[in-house]
């Protein structure tokens, strides 16, 4: 009887095994295809690019203007984006090739009037990447309505302004690139990250159901669903809670180089995805292992994940726990160790 029981264990251990190779397999594959390069090419093509001042957006862009394109990037910091133009030019950008424009997306009259400018400025857009975002970190009960407002507005109604704002040309012409940035977080609901998860899963069902509608008209719809990233965003990230040990724990899992994937990496691979006009592209391996699972047993990873919560800052008692406060706001001497170099260290190279 106890040999028997042996017996079970053991290769119930060993189907365990054999379903976690196989999914490092399919994942392994599944990255090595998504560096095919597709056949769009970007030279003298018009790309907006919110959320373009600084971090992926920059990225983007530096990647755009040195293929030839006419980029516009959108922000809300004026001298942010001024920095930023200086860094396209120096990329290799013509000053008549980069747009810079100071608007907040979240306001639809302000999308239309940034969509105009660029018609006026290099003629119709071509690509359009919704990339501007927000992270507010923290436990649940430490979240009040503004940081779902907030997130939603960034992550759900400013791509929905966006989209509506170019899609009448691009359906003139019967073609049209949009990229949607998503997030792991928009497949897979992250303890202490609730309001950016909800706020990215609605931006994934926006964006699928943009491209089930449009893929008859030529305009293709790519959701990027990004793992971590080494973009140096982490100091603009708002926590709430315990602030210093919340941009801790964010700070040292984004500069991990096994768990994280550089910007210029990211970027590439979501150019690629644009121009081959995929539905869908997960960045890192990492971020395609725990995607797979949760669509295999979403029961089971909200569990697992309940565990990671526990290990996670307890909840803020005092009132300040529930005051916005930046990562640059909550340093403290470990986020300034060599555990967040390589943040810090993209944080200097992509105007973060």
């Amino acid at each position: 009887m106890k040999h028997d029981k042996r017996t079970k264990k053991t290769k119930k251990a060993n189907k365990s095994w054999l379903l976690a190779a196989g999914l490092g397999a399919v994942a392994l594959a599944a990255n090595l295809w998504s560096n095919r390069r597709g056949s769009y090419e970007l030279s003298r093509r018009v790309v907006l690019i919110t959320g373009g001042s600084r971090g992926l957006g920059l990225v983007l862009a530096r990647q755009a203007v040195a293929e030839g394109a006419r980029v516009a990037i959108c922000a809300r910091d004026e001298a942010e984006l001024a920095r930023a133009r200086q860094d396209l030019l120096q990329a290799g950008a013509a000053e008549a090739d980069v747009l810079t424009l100071a608007h907040d997306i979240t306001n639809q009259a302000e999308v239309q009037a940034m969509v105009s400018e660029v018609e006026k400025r290099f003629g119709t857009i071509d690509v359009l990447i919704n990339n501007a975002g927000i992270i507010v970190g923290g436990p649940l009960d430490n979240m009040d309505l503004r940081d779902y407002e907030d997130s939603m507005a960034i992550h759900f109604w400013a791509p929905l302004h966006a989209m509506q704002a170019v899609l009448p040309s691009m359906r003139r012409r019967g073609e049209g690139r949009i990229v949607n940035i998503s997030s792991l977080g928009g497949k897979v609901a992250l303890p202490h990250m609730t309001p950016y998860s909800a706020s990215k899963f609605a931006l994934v069902g926006l964006s699928e159901g943009f491209r089930a509608e449009l893929h008859q008209h030529g305009i293709s719809v790519t959701t990027v669903c990004p793992g971590l990233l080494r973009t140096g965003s982490p100091g603009h990230a708002i926590v709430k809670g315990q602030q210093e040990k919340e941009f801790a724990w964010f700070s040292i899992a984004d500069s991990l180089p096994g768990l994280t994937m550089s910007a210029e990496q990211a970027a590439r691979q979501i150019w690629n995805a644009c121009r081959r006009g995929d539905g869908e592209v997960i960045l890192s391996l990492p971020a395609k292992l725990l995607a797979a699972f949760h669509g295999l047993l979403p029961g089971t990873t909200t569990d697992i994940l309940s565990w990671l919560n526990r290990a996670l800052p307890a909840t803020g008692e005092s009132p300040a726990a529930n005051v916005r406060r930046t990562g640059y706001e909550s340093q403290s001497a470990i986020t300034r160790s060599p555990l967040t170099a390589l943040t810090r260290k993209a944080a200097l190279k992509n105007n973060e």
